[in-house]
């Protein structure tokens, strides 16, 4: 069998926090660029004045990458890693690190968790998670989305960024977009966990695959297929609301409709195909990770108990 053999004493709750946030700090360092260029096809058409006519123009995936790189240069593709670093450190340790926990909560330690718990459980960790991690998430975006163009940068750096968001918009600022994103999060989180809690249950319940690297991936990358279907269109307006300026959309429900009045329904599914490349590939990377790292985790710490 490929990688850590499951251990016989399950993941500590404690285990599970730090292997999550560790594990989606590594699938954010491989996927980033494709997230950057998914908000960049995001926000593509948000505005038609004369002086974003000579911004560039973006074209599907590897498109937008050449585009950037040609123009910005390749550390463009990387803009606001540190803050989705900080994002994925405080934001998945809470949604996917707790969510076994929250599941056994809601089933009061049961060990069969029914649909119904385990949807309650991802909705409770996402909202959760957002609570904690607004801010870095409203400063990566912004990182993302801002070119270097001849106006110059929008923030200097990552701390600059916070300090300029809480000193012209209030600490309020910091928190913009916190409605979509909660819905955007409880979407995500019920679909790519429980989709991936399902999947993994079936292929070991019908003995089509083992607890191994194979099942990892292959449930995976069907969780990260079916979260892109559903919470694209949500996606696309929390990046356009909490990329906007001061007043641009009055809310995000706001920011739907001018959405749907001037680009149509297609305009919510912008940017899909870099979504599903980046969460397929994310999921992938993360999930198979996780598993890894909670196993090694817990021999590491078996061995440290008992040495000898």
């Amino acid at each position: 069998m490929v990688g850590f053999k499951p251990t016989d004493v399950p993941p500590t709750a404690t285990v599970k926090f730090l292997g999550a946030g560790t594990a989606a700090c590594i699938a954010d360092l491989i996927t980033f660029p494709l997230d950057t260029a998914k908000v960049r096809l995001q926000i593509q058409g948000e505005t038609k004045s004369a002086a974003n006519t000579k911004a560039a123009q973006y074209k599907g995936v590897f498109g937008t990458i050449a585009t950037m790189v040609k123009t910005e240069g390749p550390t463009s593709l990387y803009n606001g890693l540190v803050a989705g670093l900080q994002r994925q450190m405080s934001f998945a340790s809470v949604r996917i690190g707790l969510y076994d926990s929250v599941k056994q909560f809601y089933t009061r330690g049961s060990e069969r968790a029914g649909i119904g718990s385990r949807l309650l459980a991802g909705c409770t960790t996402g909202a959760m998670a957002v609570a904690v991690a607004q801010p870095t998430d409203v400063v990566k975006v912004r990182f993302q989305a801002q070119a270097r163009v001849e106006g110059g940068r929008r923030y200097q750096g990552t701390m600059d960024a916070y300090k300029t968001i809480a000193k012209e918009e209030g600490l309020k600022g910091l928190w913009k977009g916190t409605s979509p994103n909660v819905a955007r999060n409880a979407i995500v989180n019920c679909t790519e966990l429980v989709t991936y809690d399902l999947i993994k249950d079936m292929l070991l319940k019908y003995n089509l695959m083992t607890d191994n690297l194979p099942c990892h991936f292959t449930s995976a990358f069907g969780a990260g297929f079916c979260t892109t279907l559903i919470a694209s269109p949500v996606d696309v307006v929390k990046t356009r609301y909490m990329n906007s300026a001061p007043g641009h959309y009055g809310s995000a429900v706001s920011c739907a409709l001018t959405m749907l009045r001037k680009e149509g329904p297609m305009a919510f599914y912008k940017g899909f195909m870099p979504s599903f490349l980046r969460l397929g590939s994310w999921n992938v990377v993360m999930f198979v990770t996780y598993e890894q790292l909670k196993r090694a985790m817990m021999a590491a710490r078996g061995s440290w108990e008992a040495p000898f």
